[in-house]
């Protein structure tokens, strides 16, 4: 008997789940959603599952800490060199620049993990209300994390 494609939509969905937020193995995975090895491998690598998995374990909070470290760091570094030579190199200043940059998008923009779960919770809500929308829905959220992690 052949597979509704909702059904393979809910197997994908939920190998997805497994294979991000659980860090079960493809075959694991592969055991669970009765899905063959090859398949979860195809998923993976087409939806970008695995760039999802890491943005996912690192947090904004942690990311935005570990960059204020590494600004203060080289700030303390400048600071401590004797009088009339405390001022950044053109590479010190150039790290500078990319170390503020990169704090300020992060401190506005949503991360990749911010957007997952914002989807999580959205489909959480819809599930009961419209499963059909559901997976309409998730089919959505999908393609736009997919656009964010190119």
């Amino acid at each position: 008997m052949p597979e509704s494609k909702k059904t393979r939509g809910q197997k994908k969905e939920w190998a997805k789940l497994l294979y991000t937020r659980e860090n079960c193995l493809q075959r694991e995975i592969a055991e669970k959603t009765g899905m063959s090895a090859v398949t979860i491998n195809k998923w993976i690598k087409e939806g970008g599952w695995q760039k999802l998995k890491h943005s996912l374990l690192i947090t904004r909070e942690t990311q935005l800490s570990r960059l204020y470290m590494q600004l203060d760091e080289l700030n303390t570094a400048i600071l401590s060199r004797e009088e009339g030579k405390r001022f950044a190199d053109t590479k010190e200043a150039d790290t500078i620049s990319k170390l503020t940059n990169a704090i300020k998008t992060l401190e506005n923009d949503a991360s990749i993990a911010d957007v997952v779960e914002v989807g999580k919770r959205l489909l959480n809500w819809l599930r009961p209300v419209s499963p059909e929308k559901a997976v309409e829905v998730a089919r959505i959220v999908d393609d736009f994390i997919k656009s964010l992690l190119t």
